[in-house]
């Protein structure tokens, strides 16, 4: 196991940007996969991990929710309009 400071001691997740907290959380699967630290500490990183994707999550909707669709009108205006669901 590295000597990556535990979980518990890290930075918020709410206080990452969607970058910093993706990139952790990436490495903290990699940790659990490798199957090599201690359960409290594999529990640790599970819970740790779990708040990171809810942040992440969180982060994606604030920037779908903020992204507009450009749209030309028959006249030459331009409109914003909110970006369709995926289908």
């Amino acid at each position: 196991m590295s000597n990556e400071p535990s979980p518990s001691s890290e930075t918020p997740p709410e206080s990452l940007s969607f970058e910093d907290a993706l990139g952790e959380l990436e490495r903290l699967v990699r940790r659990l996969e490798d199957g090599q630290a201690k359960l409290d500490d594999a529990l640790a990183a599970y819970e740790r991990g779990i708040r990171l994707k809810r942040h992440c999550e969180s982060k994606l909707r604030e920037a779908e929710a903020r992204i507009e669709q450009i749209a030309l009108n028959e006249n030459g205006t331009v409109t914003t309009s909110p970006l369709p669901p995926p289908t």
